[in-house]
């Protein structure tokens, strides 16, 4: 059941934020009604959909000109703003019509040449149907009963047993032009129409105002979900067979793989693990395979998840060699996939990574895969959706999706693969980091700095309330977790999460650490060993799990450990500190000598008098006060007479993950300190 989600208070709020620009009320209440709908999954998925209002704007000269505000790629209905319904001038998208072909390349220039900010986002592939059509708003989605609906065999029958002669069915056509000019003539032929189908597609609706047409989705949706639930049977596997091995090792030998296989040497994949009930009865299906080889419920989605999914059994205990083989066999069947269908086609085209962005695994589940963690998250809903389809249709009489023909021509689209081209990838995207301390001064600038780069970020910090601090600062998808890493279970846990969240780890920065100061023949040993589990045998145990994972993997990685000045240059007062930070200094080269033939690099920062949790405004009174100097020249105290800064610090973690041929090395960042360099 959907639920209607309208709220006139809300769309008043979006109203006037709009009103207050350059933008009007339609636009208004468009973008309310646009994220209402992208707020439920089963209406429309990441990226998919479009939504529209024709409406009127001034140019610069105070002309009022005829737009459509359409839905720009490269935006998701449910976080839509203003900038993302670009508004295009409508009359010169009309007058299109009259042609009898028009290339993709010159519809989207013409779409661009009319766009009255020069700036905007490309306009929506479907921009000549929602123009054509005479409605003030349009809505596209890909709901999910529609896709049931515009994947049965019997499709026209059911459309008219429930909707009567409300809708109009529009056959499949790739989306653009040539689907425009077709949907625009089947609709006039009964003008007097609620929606329109398109078969393996989607749905379209429309109406005078944003609620009017919203309210169709909600309602249509409603009623066919209510008819198809009524009508199918459902399926339940005999058993759910689970099996016998551990999923966060399984997880590091299917990353391995993908990595191995593919031809992407950049490619660092990300998991998303899906593990409900209908989805592990899914896997238990006597037609999977069958399945597996039809291809997606939507054109839309064949650039996300590839036409079809990987499908893993371990049926006997050397599970590794068998995954190999099936990666192997998946990628020669894709390759073949690919030649068939481009020598059909005109053009050259260059060929996609080969290795699957979905794989159905009995016994675990559903595993969306991705170049990074928000694109695993992306093919892991779609995938879902795609089973739930599947499951239906089939109930209802078979899965008749495009053909293998159709799914390569969407998938080879170049307005498609513009969608994943919007931006060059980061230098750290896919790469997932593990920060310790993250809650921190340090951590959290570790954090900024890395996410900066593209990294998907693991956080870990004692403290709850200033891990939750420094998780609002990241912008990309990163995963927080409240541990204590002095205690082994903390630590099991940590990398539990880690390996089910993202699917592996290849970065640590172990930072976390505590500073007390207490001077040596005062120190009793109660405090010492304290200072030793969180500054050594923390980073010790952590980097010993995390080497684990790495070396399974086989792809390389790097651990970085804060080391601090204080192991090379002690300071009065500071034995407590010192001594486990000085073994920590060992421990650099003794994992780098032990880890690089695994092509693991391992180093650590050397910094000084950072202003942090550690060295907070106390113990600075305190130092300076011991170094017998103001504590301005203290934090100063340094050849370059500058304060060094948590930033710099982040900085040089960053600096020696992008340094490939160095290893077992500390990196000082103290401003010159004779007395602590290294060489």
């Amino acid at each position: 059941m959907f639920k209607n989600l309208w709220n006139e208070k809300d769309k008043n709020s979006y109203v006037k934020k709009i009103n207050n620009t350059l933008f009007r009320y339609d636009l208004g209440t468009r973008v309310y009604s646009s994220r209402i709908i992208g707020k439920i999954p089963d209406l429309v998925m990441h990226g998919g959909g479009n939504t529209s209002c024709k409406t009127i704007q001034e140019d610069i000269f105070g002309n009022k000109i005829d737009v459509l505000c359409i839905k720009g790629s490269g935006w998701d209905l449910d976080t839509i703003e203003a900038p993302g319904l670009p508004a295009v001038r409508l009359d010169p998208l009309l007058k299109l019509r009259n042609l009898n072909s028009l290339s993709d390349e010159d519809m989207v220039n013409l779409q661009r040449a009319n766009l009255m900010l020069s700036t905007s986002p490309n306009p929506s592939v479907e921009t000549l149907l929602h123009a054509f059509l005479p409605h003030k708003f349009v809505d596209h989605t890909h709901a999910t009963p529609f896709l049931v609906l515009a994947n049965l065999k019997n499709y026209k029958e059911i459309t008219e047993e429930v909707f009567g002669n409300k809708f109009c069915i529009v056959p499949y056509i790739m989306p653009g032009f040539k689907l425009s000019k077709k949907a625009i003539e089947i609709y006039e032929k009964n003008k007097d129409i609620e929606a329109m189908l398109l078969v393996n597609h989607g749905y379209f609706t429309w109406g005078d105002t944003a609620k009017s047409s919203y309210e169709k989705v909600i309602e249509h949706s409603n009623k066919l979900d209510a008819f198809l639930s009524k009508n199918k049977k459902v399926y339940k596997a005999k058993s759910i067979k689970k099996n016998n091995f551990n999923y966060q090792d399984f997880i590091s030998i299917f990353r391995k793989n993908i990595l191995k296989h593919t031809d992407d040497a950049s490619y660092s994949p990300i998991f998303d693990l899906r593990n409900d009930n209908f989805t592990l009865d899914f896997m238990e299906r006597k037609d999977l395979l069958q399945l597996s080889k039809k291809g997606v419920s939507s054109p839309d989605h064949v650039i996300r998840i590839k036409k079809e999914p990987i499908i893993l059994n371990f049926s006997d205990n050397n599970f590794e060699a068998e995954l190999s083989n099936k990666i192997i066999a998946y990628k020669n069947n894709y390759i073949k996939y690919f030649k068939a269908n481009s020598l059909k086609q005109k053009g050259s085209y260059v060929m996609l990574d080969p290795t699957p962005n979905i794989a159905w695994v009995k016994g675990v589940g559903l595993i969306g895969i991705g170049s990074n963690k928000r694109n695993s998250v992306i093919a892991g809903d779609i995938g879902l959706q795609n089973i739930k389809v599947m499951s239906k249709c089939v109930d209802l009489g078979g899965y008749y999706p495009i053909n293998d023909n159709n799914h390569f021509q969407m998938e080879y689209w170049s307005l498609e693969q513009a969608k994943l081209k919007l931006s060059k990838p980061k230098s750290l995207n896919g790469k997932i980091v593990m920060v310790t301390g993250a809650g921190g001064t340090i951590g959290r600038e570790i954090s900024k700095k890395f996410s900066e780069e593209g990294a998907n970020l693991f956080l870990i910090d004692i403290n709850e309330k200033s891990l939750m601090e420094t998780s609002a600062q990241i912008k990309n998808e990163s995963y927080s977790l409240v541990a204590d890493i002095t205690k082994q279970r903390d630590l099991k846990n940590v990398m539990k999460h880690c390996l089910n969240y993202f699917g592996g780890v290849d970065i640590l920065i172990s930072n976390a650490g505590i500073a007390i100061e207490k001077p040596f023949i005062d120190l009793d040993e109660k405090l010492l060993r304290k200072s030793f589990e969180i500054n050594f045998f923390a980073h010790y145990n952590l980097s010993q799990l995390v080497s684990k994972v790495l070396m399974d993997q086989n792809s390389g990685g790097d651990i970085i450990f804060n080391v601090t000045k204080q192991a090379v240059n002690p300071g009065m007062n500071f034995g407590s500190y010192g001594l486990p930070k000085a073994s920590l200094f060992f421990l650099v080269k003794q994992l780098a000598l032990e880890l690089g033939k695994f092509n693991i690099k391992v180093n650590g920062i050397n910094a000084d008098k950072i202003k942090s949790g550690l060295l907070n405004d106390k113990l600075i009174k305190a130092r300076s006060k011991s170094r017998g100097v103001s504590e301005e020249k203290y934090m100063k105290g340094n050849l370059l007479k500058k304060e060094v800064l948590a930033e710099d610090v982040a900085k040089g973690f960053l600096s020696l993950v992008k340094s490939k041929k160095t290893t077992a090395h500390v990196f000082t960042i103290d401003g010159g300190n004779i007395e602590s360099s290294l060489r």
